[in-house]
């Protein structure tokens, strides 16, 4: 045993090397895997996750019991909350954001003032 910390992220690939972020004022955050990048400036609240390769950067947050997996991209004060799912090789931005259970995957791209909520579904190349 490596001594290191593991988490199940549910995607059936078991547990894996993971850690809790630790958010900009210093409180422990959610659980992200040790193949995923989350920015020293970026939000991950205590039931959101990051795994696979996704990487939220640039003040984005991710809240409630969101998930960004894949490789996907959370940045720019983009916000994901709620149950929603970012994955895939999807791109969120510029202040976007992805709520309720809302999907945004493939390589569907969102940015601006965009919003996606309820229960949409963005994938492909949206």
């Amino acid at each position: 045993m490596s001594g290191k910390t593991k988490f199940d992220f549910g995607d059936g690939k078991g547990a894996v090397p993971a850690h809790r972020h630790i958010n900009p004022d210093g409180t422990e955050g959610g659980w992200v895997a040790d193949t995923a990048y989350v920015g020293a400036d970026a939000w991950v609240f205590k039931a959101a996750q990051v795994f696979g390769g996704a990487a939220v950067r640039d003040h984005a947050t991710i809240s409630g019991s969101a998930k960004v997996y894949d490789n996907a991209e959370v940045s720019g004060g983009a916000k994901v909350y709620g149950h929603a799912q970012v994955f895939g090789d999807a791109m969120v931005s510029d202040y976007a954001k992805v709520f309720d259970n809302a999907q945004v995957s493939g390589d569907a791209t969102l940015t601006g003032l965009s919003m996606v909520g309820g229960d949409m579904i963005v994938t492909a190349n949206t």
